[in-house]
């Protein structure tokens, strides 16, 4: 018996295997599985009969050493809901053979119709009886009769789960076809969702945009709202003032039938008055040409008379006494009135000097020696500006013209040269100097002419005239101190016209824009300290304005230029004076300004005694300043001395260079005219 176990046998050992054939609680034995018997189980199988019950009754007590056997309604509804677990490995060759005996037997089973989901199950029926005892090894017969029930009652349940697994895989088959209708449905949906979406978001955002519509419509609309209301309190109004305005209607056109009554009176008056428009526009006409003709002739008068004072003058000006200075002892400036009395203003001056050098017989100091000069006007220290430039404001005129005209100061450093053409510093109108009130002047009556047809143009430019170099004062930027690039030149061929290359002429029209080109002058002038002043200028500056007028209607042109110069200061050198280096810088310069003066000096003589050569190109002076200094132009100097006592010699010295320009008389000017 332990050498061969019948298939029987073997099947019987596996029902008692706890693995289930399926995910279900069923307790039946898979096929194919092998049974593992010990020593025990094998002693099991060979007890005596006497210990086993016979018989095919229903069993009254289950066994406790075996799992129980679920109902077969249980199983069709867990079978439903769940798939079937995995059939084990096979584990030997025996248990191969007998569970496909069982598998095949168990396929003739009847079927269990499966239980509707929902329904509960039928209680699984009892099986009453004795259970029957443990039969001993030797009764084969009696074994095999217990397995064939055995067998059957598995064959029936194989059956009905067979019956129930092929319901199940149709109800799956039923489900997996659902599963597919219901996933193209669920993509369909899904689809139709994803597209409603999308309307729900543009619907969104043309409710958002229908919103903000809406308020701003309404905002409209309350506006509109107010509006009405202001056009109805309007119309209200204009149906007030339409009363009224109908009203005077009726009385206009009551006056209208009494004006055309009148008019047709008035026509013949209209055609008399229409022909002394005729013959008045002939006399303005008439009177315009008057007109130009007195102005013509205004302007030679004016020159007759700048003729009758001189074509070359001399004005005379003394600075006042400036705070810590010494006061002069009284009498050594006089200034004698004019020929009509104390009312007519100053043409002479008296200069004291005392020589302590010179003495009489008897040991007493020689009296002072008193010096005269006459001029064409005398300043005392306390004139003003303003009286200053009235004096040469026709001079000044003459420029608009077309007459050239040089106006130029002189004298010793410290002598009010500077401070008589460009002013005082701090803006003062009061402290304004001759060049920015000429400008100024010159911009009125070119404004005043603009209503007789004259249109003006007006060009400035600056120079420096520094050890016969010229500079650009002008300069800004990177040409600051290239001085020494300008060069004086014709301004083209055959011309009598001269121009300074790479120097800047500015368009001005206004007193802003002169007062520009002044504050960059003085920043840009060459000035030093000296023994007379702590800063001195050290160059000639020439202020040129180049004037152009133009008369449209008649074809007339005029140009000329107003020269401003302010001359460095003159003084006479001490040849026993020890030089170092600074001091020979300032004798470099003191002899190139005395040379230049020396030359102006000599061309006014060559000018008045009308010989053939006038040295204009012995110094850069004169050489630029030569159209404003010749016969064709007018010209005035100023001369610049100081009240001290100290600067006694160097004063003297100017006023009778001053007294020998004035005794020079140059031809009549000629004006500058096409």
């Amino acid at each position: 018996l332990d050498v061969y176990r019948p298939p029987l046998l073997e099947v019987k050992g596996n029902s008692e295997l706890k693995t289930p054939l399926v995910k279900a609680s069923s307790r039946l034995p898979l096929p194919g599985s092998r049974l593992k018997r010990g020593p025990d189980q094998m002693e099991n199988a060979l007890e005596p009969a006497k210990k086993r019950t016979r018989g095919l009754g229903a069993v009254t007590k289950t066994d406790t050493s075996r799992p129980r056997v679920p109902p077969l309604s249980t199983v069709s509804q867990t079978h439903g809901q769940t798939t079937a677990q995995k059939v084990p490995k096979k584990t030997g060759p025996r248990c191969s053979t007998a569970a496909t005996a069982v598998l095949k037997s168990q396929k003739t089973a009847p079927a269990v119709p499966a239980q509707k989901p929902g329904t509960s199950a039928a209680p699984p029926p009892v099986v009453t009886g004795k259970k029957p005892g443990k039969r001993p090894a030797w009764d084969l017969k009696g074994q095999l009769c217990d397995l064939t029930a055995e067998l059957k009652r598995c064959r029936e349940k194989t059956q009905t789960l067979n019956q129930e697994n092929q319901q199940l895989r149709e109800q799956l088959r039923e489900a997996q076809e659902q599963a597919a209708a219901l996933g193209a449905a669920r993509s369909s949906l899904e689809g139709e969702l994803g597209s409603v979406r999308a309307q729900a978001e543009q619907g969104r955002q043309e409710l958002e945009s229908l919103s903000a519509r809406v308020l701003e419509l309404e905002d409209r609309l309350g506006t509109q709202e107010g509006l009405v209301q202001e056009l109805q309190k309007e119309q209200s109004e204009l149906q007030e003032e339409r009363r009224a305005l109908a009203a005077r209607l009726e009385e206009q056109e009551r006056r209208l039938q009494v004006s055309e009554a009148s008019l047709s009176s008035s026509q013949a008056e209209v055609v008399s008055l229409r022909q002394e428009t005729a013959a008045q526009a002939a006399l303005l006409a008439e009177r315009g040409d008057r007109l130009h003709g007195l102005e013509m002739e205004r302007r030679r008068l004016h020159n007759q008379l700048q003729e009758l004072k001189g074509n070359i003058r001399v004005f005379c000006r003394v600075r006042p006494v400036l705070a810590g200075e010494p006061t002069p002892s009284p009498g050594f400036l006089l200034f004698p009135p004019g020929p009509a009395g104390s009312s007519d203003p100053p043409v002479r001056l008296s200069l004291s000097r005392s020589d302590d050098r010179r003495g009489t017989l008897s040991g007493l100091p020689a009296p002072p020696t008193r010096h005269d000069f006459s001029f064409d006007r005398v300043f005392p220290p306390g004139s003003r500006q303003d009286e200053v430039f009235e004096e040469i404001a026709m001079l000044v005129q003459s420029a608009l013209d077309g007459y050239p005209v040089c106006i130029f100061a002189y004298g010793q450093t410290g002598s009010g040269k500077t401070f008589t053409m460009e002013g005082g510093p701090g803006g003062d109108p009061q402290l304004e100097g001759l060049i920015p009130r000429a400008l100024r002047h010159l911009f009125s009556v070119a404004q005043e002419m603009s209503g007789q047809g004259w249109t003006y143009s007006f060009v400035a430019s600056y120079v420096e005239i520094y050890n016969e170099t010229v500079r650009d004062l002008l300069a800004t930027g990177t040409r600051k101190g290239q001085g020494g690039e300008c060069e004086i030149r014709r301004a083209g061929p055959g011309s009598e016209e001269l121009t300074v290359t790479n120097a800047r002429y500015v368009p001005v029209s206004c007193e802003k824009e002169v007062e520009a080109l002044l504050h960059l002058a003085r920043q840009n002038r060459a000035v030093a300290r000296t023994a007379q002043n702590e800063r001195s200028s050290r160059s000639h500056s020439v202020f040129q304005l180049q004037i152009s007028g133009e008369h449209a209607a008649r074809g007339l042109q005029c140009g000329a230029p107003l020269n401003l110069v302010d001359l460095a200061g003159s003084e006479r050198l001490d040849p026993g004076l020890a030089l170092g280096p600074g001091e020979r810088d300032r004798l470099r310069e003191t002899q190139a300004i005395n040379s230049s003066l020396s030359t102006l000096g000599l061309v006014i003589m060559a000018l008045s005694n009308k010989e053939p050569h006038v040295p204009y190109r012995n110094s850069k002076l004169t050489y630029l300043l030569q159209n404003s200094l010749g016969g064709s132009a007018k010209m005035l100097m100023f001369v610049n001395i100081s009240p001290l006592e100290e600067n006694v010699s160097e004063s003297l010295n100017s006023l009778r260079f001053a007294s020998k320009v004035n005794q020079c008389v140059i031809g009549t000017a000629q004006a500058n005219k096409k």
